[in-house]
């Protein structure tokens, strides 16, 4: 098909109606969801959820890394603190029950299934740098883009600057403290593993899916990851969750009496 001429490349761009590929959102979403995508190893993703959205994410080859920022949807000033979520909550590991928090004290999603257990709340995502002295280019649109370059770019499609990324979490890749303190990668979940987030307040979500950064291997592996979301309810009074912990139970509080006074029930 001729695209010379604007009328063949209005008729190259129509025909295209239908195709798929391998990393696509899915759009409209299958039934039940509301969001539904795969997210090519190197890409990333973005999206405004409600509160009380169920969202999935699943490692279909053992490869996938999804490094996860999150923020209160039109307060970016409230995002997810990667340093609070570890320290108030006593634990260094991610997993069912924990609580993503923000610097406010409040919850942001939480963890409401995980089929794999290695994850990471320590190390961050990819930078340019390093992904230039490894391997060879760290820019977002290269070979091995780094995540903190794809996080730029997300963030900007939602109003957001470089200012406003914090440290991210990851997941499907796992890190442990030695006693000594240093960091071991002990790598995949494996194949299928999947993960829930449940929205705890309306929240803006930035996913970049990269290698994690302590990954070992010469080359740049990253698998697709899979996306789904579908809506739900939040985390109430009653739900084991809330009463888990006592620093829990405090950050649902908190959260709580923050969105009654914004008259979000």
């Amino acid at each position: 098909m001729d695209t010379g001429t604007a009328h063949g490349a209005r008729d190259h761009a129509r025909a295209q109606q239908g195709a798929r590929a391998d990393a696509m959102p899915v759009v409209p979403a299958p039934d039940g969801l509301v969001w539904a995508e795969t997210v090519a190893g190197g890409g990333y993703t973005h999206r405004v959820l409600a509160r009380g959205t169920k969202l999935r994410l699943t490692d279909p080859t053992g490869d996938a890394c999804a490094h996860v920022l999150l923020f209160a949807a039109g307060r970016p000033w409230e995002r997810l603190n990667a340093a609070d979520t570890v320290k108030v909550q006593w634990n260094a590991y991610l997993g069912a029950g924990r609580l993503l928090l923000s610097d406010q004290g409040r919850v942001l999603a939480s963890v409401t299934a995980d089929t794999g257990g290695r994850h990471d709340a320590l190390c961050g995502t990819s930078t340019a740098v390093r992904n230039t002295a490894r391997y060879g280019d760290g820019s977002a649109h290269g070979p091995s883009p780094a995540g903190r370059e794809l996080f730029v770019l997300a963030a900007a499609k939602n109003g957001l600057e470089p200012r406003d990324l914090p440290p991210s979490v990851s997941f499907f890749q796992g890190v442990r403290v030695e006693p000594d303190g240093t960091l071991e990668f002990i790598g995949s979940a494996g194949r299928g593993s999947a993960v829930t987030l449940r929205a705890e307040q309306p929240l803006t979500v930035l996913l970049a899916n990269v290698p994690h950064p302590l990954d070992p291997r010469p080359g740049y592996v990253c698998g697709p990851l899979e996306v789904s979301a579908a809506p739900g309810a939040p985390t109430a009074p009653g739900d084991p969750l809330w009463d888990a912990t006592p620093e829990g139970r405090r950050a649902f509080l908190n959260t709580a009496e923050f969105l009654a006074c914004g008259g979000i029930a």
